[in-house]
C-alpha cells in the first residue's frame, strides 16, 4: 500500500531543505510555519533521525539530512514522472521518452526532430532535459533518459549504441588580449607554451587522447591548466584568461568579446554531438523514435 502521508512528509522535506527556512518554506507550501514545523519533527521521529539544524538563521540540513536529500529529489522526480504518466494516459497520449542532451545539441540538433517525432507520433510526449556529456552514460543505464544527445564517441560500453550525429573542425580560442590574435590561423605547435583548457579525460576519453597526441606530434606536451564538462565552460574559463582552448569552430558565433576564435591549420575534428540509447531496455516507443531519427538523419543529411 503507497503511504500517502510518508510521500507528503517527504515533500515538506525537500521544501525546507532548499528555502533552508520553515517560513519560506511554509509561505511557498501555501501553509502557516507551526503545521509545517510540526509534520518535520513527526518525519524525524519516524526516521528516527535528526533532519534540520534549526536557528535564528532559518534551517540547515544535518548530516544525515544531506546524506539523503539526493535519494529524496530522485524519489520527487519519479513521482513527478507518474504523475505525468497518469496524465497521458487519461488525455490518450501513447507515452514519453525522454531525451537528455547538451545545450548545443538543443540548440542545433533536437527542433527539427522533435517536430519531425511529434509529426509521425502524435500522441508522444517528448521530455528534454539539459546534461552534460559525462551525464549522459549513467542517465541513459539507469533509465533516467531514453535517448542522449552528447558528445560522445568511440566504444561506450556492452549495451550502449551510438550514432555519431555531428563533427566539426577544431579551431583556437583565446582571450581577447592575447598576442596571438594578431594571427589569421595558427598551428598547434603556436600554443606550445600556453595553458590549455580541455575537456576532462572521463568526458570524452577518445577526444581527449587525440588532441594530447596531436600536440605530442607537434613536439609539445599540453600543459592542462583546467579539465572542464563543455565547451561553454571553455570559452569562459578562456574569456577569464585561464588559458587557451581547443573548440568545435562553429562555436564562433557564442563566443563573447572576451574571446577570439581563430582557425587552426592542423586538421582535427572532433564528434560534437552523438546520439546514444541503451539496448538492454526494451520500449517500444524509443524503436519507433530511433526509427524516425534515422529518417530524419537520411533526409537531411
Amino acid at each position: 500500500m503507497i503511504n500517502f502521508r510518508l510521500i507528503r512528509h517527504l515533500w515538506l522535506f525537500l521544501a525546507v531543505a532548499e528555502e533552508q527556512h520553515f517560513g519560506r518554506a511554509a509561505k511557498r507550501l501555501g501553509m502557516s510555519q507551526p503545521p509545517l514545523t510540526e509534520q518535520i519533527q513527526i518525519l524525524e521521529q519516524a526516521l528516527k533521525v535528526k533532519l534540520f539544524e534549526r536557528s535564528r538563521r532559518g534551517a540547515q540540513l544535518t548530516a544525515v539530512g544531506q546524506a539523503i536529500l539526493p535519494a529524496m529529489k530522485k524519489f520527487a522526480e519519479q513521482l513527478e514522472s507518474l504523475e505525468l504518466a497518469v496524465r497521458e494516459a487519461a488525455a490518450g497520449q501513447i507515452g514519453t521518452i525522454t531525451i537528455g542532451a547538451i545545450t548545443s545539441a538543443i540548440l542545433d540538433v533536437l527542433p527539427g526532430l522533435i517536430e519531425q517525432i511529434k509529426q509521425q507520433h502524435p500522441g508522444l510526449t517528448v521530455a528534454v532535459k539539459e546534461i552534460d556529456s559525462y551525464e549522459a552514460l549513467p542517465a541513459l543505464h539507469s533509465g533516467d533518459i531514453d535517448l542522449a544527445f552528447a558528445r560522445l564517441e568511440g566504444d561506450l560500453g556492452e549495451h550502449i549504441s551510438a550514432l555519431p550525429l555531428r563533427a566539426d573542425r577544431l579551431a583556437v580560442a583565446l582571450p581577447a588580449t592575447h598576442p596571438l590574435c594578431g594571427q589569421a590561423q595558427l598551428a598547434l605547435h603556436d600554443l606550445a607554451g600556453e595553458d590549455f583548457i580541455m575537456f576532462a579525460r572521463k568526458v570524452s576519453p577518445i577526444s581527449f587522447d587525440r588532441l594530447t597526441a596531436a600536440c605530442h606530434s607537434s613536439g609539445f606536451s599540453p600543459r592542462i591548466l583546467h579539465e572542464v564538462r563543455s565547451v561553454t565552460s571553455q570559452i569562459a574559463f578562456v574569456g577569464c584568461n585561464q588559458g587557451v582552448a581547443l573548440v568545435p569552430a562553429s562555436v564562433q558565433g557564442m563566443a563573447p568579446a572576451s574571446v577570439v576564435i581563430r582557425p587552426l591549420a592542423d586538421e582535427l575534428h572532433v564528434v560534437t554531438t552523438a546520439m546514444a540509447w541503451n539496448t538492454q531496455r526494451q520500449n517500444h516507443l524509443l524503436a519507433a523514435v530511433l526509427e524516425t531519427v534515422h529518417s530524419y538523419r537520411a533526409a537531411n543529411g
